[in-house]
């Protein structure tokens, strides 16, 4: 009788457990699923997936818009071909068209030719060019209508914006009409330059940088926004160790002032001061041209004065070392024809120089030369 008694007490609590439990689970089921139970209001979101197609055309649109206006530039010598370049029609009057490039490009020269994306190769004429801005217009006369670039502003363009690059780098019968895309690194930079091979820096240019691809044969090339307009012309790379990604083009604006100029017939006149000139940085010189201020370090010294020149009007004579010009400090000769090619015929500038340790000023007034010179 006793054991029976267990048996069923032992079978009602294992119930009521049991009970307990199942009783729990859906206690805990309810809260989690039943909206408003426990106070709680629970939403299920069904997440609904789709399939997309993402298509990204890039900047092929602009590209074709001055794909076409872009050619090849090849320089001969005695009838050897010894550089290639690019170039852009940049504009045309009646049967002629225009095409820019960069002036070391076709320097040294004797004939000239272009090659157009249709493969067509011709001989073109060069109508002028300027070395320190390191522009040249070709011309070549056709009845066939060919296609003109759209010239865009590299002033209102902003650091950031896409650009992209059209040239033919290295092997230009392999890799011609290359297009490299980028955005504007900067503006304004002022990057020093040599010319005619010299080993020191000869003129500083203010331009345009890119992280766009540029190299050797990219040169007189146009630099495009994403609109398809020419802003700059590529003209350099910075090679160095450690150094990647810095290209260089000159800003359109100023590459349409000389090219109008040249087009038209006009001479490109600089301010003339009238000295040869070197960096006293470079004591080979300074010691061979007996510069009477040993003690500096930096500045132009001048070897000689032309006669009747501006400078030997204002009383500057050989062995003088320039400083100053206005309120701007010389330190060599790239930043003395960069400050003065800022001013024109006419203007009266401060010249501080040394002459036997002691500082003095002189005022000079600026005439003109057509040719590149000093």
């Amino acid at each position: 009788m006793d054991t029976k008694e267990n048996n069923k007490s032992r079978v009602i609590l294992v119930g009521v457990i049991i009970g307990v439990l199942v009783g729990a689970l859906c206690m805990y089921l309810a809260i989690l699923y039943v909206p408003g139970f426990g106070g709680k209001t629970i939403t299920n979101v069904t997440k609904t997936e789709k399939e997309v197609t993402v298509t990204d055309n890039g900047i092929a649109d602009a590209v074709e818009k001055v794909y076409d206006s872009v050619v090849i530039v090849e320089t001969f010598a005695k009838g050897r071909a010894f550089a290639t370049g690019t170039g852009f029609i940049y504009k045309h009057s009646n049967d002629t068209y225009y095409i820019l490039t960069n002036h070391h490009v076709i320097e040294d020269g004797d004939q000239i030719k272009i090659v157009l994306t249709n493969g067509d190769e011709v001989e073109v004429k060069v109508e002028g060019g300027d070395e320190f801005s390191d522009i040249a217009v070709l011309s070549y006369k056709t009845d066939k209508e060919l296609k003109v670039s759209n010239i865009g502003s590299s002033t209102n363009a902003r650091v950031g914006d896409t650009v992209f690059a059209i040239g033919a780098p290295l092997d230009s019968s392999v890799y011609s009409w290359t297009v490299t895309r980028g955005v504007l690194s900067g503006k304004d930079r002022e990057v020093s330059i040599s010319l005619g091979g010299s080993q020191t820096s000869d003129w500083i240019m203010q331009v345009l940088q890119t992280d766009a691809a540029i190299n050797s044969g990219n040169s007189g090339g146009p630099l495009c926004n994403s609109n398809g307009e020419v802003i700059g012309i590529t003209n350099m790379k910075l090679v160095t160790s450690g150094v990647e990604g810095m290209g260089f083009a000159i800003p359109i604006e100023e590459a349409s002032s000389f090219a109008d100029k040249i087009i038209n017939g006009e001479s490109v006149a600089r301010p003339y001061l009238g000295v040869a000139m070197y960096d006293v940085s470079n004591s080979y010189y300074a010691y061979a041209f007996k510069n009477s201020s040993t003690n500096l370090t930096d500045g132009v010294g001048i070897s000689e004065v032309v006669k009747d020149s501006p400078a030997e009007k204002a009383g500057l004579k050989a062995g003088d070392t320039i400083i100053g010009i206005d309120n701007d400090t010389i330190k060599d000769t790239a930043t003395l024809r960069y400050k003065l090619y800022k001013h024109k015929e006419g203007d009266v500038v401060k010249i501080t120089y040394v002459r036997n340790n002691k500082t003095l000023t002189t005022k000079v007034t600026l005439t003109n030369r057509t040719e590149s010179n000093s």
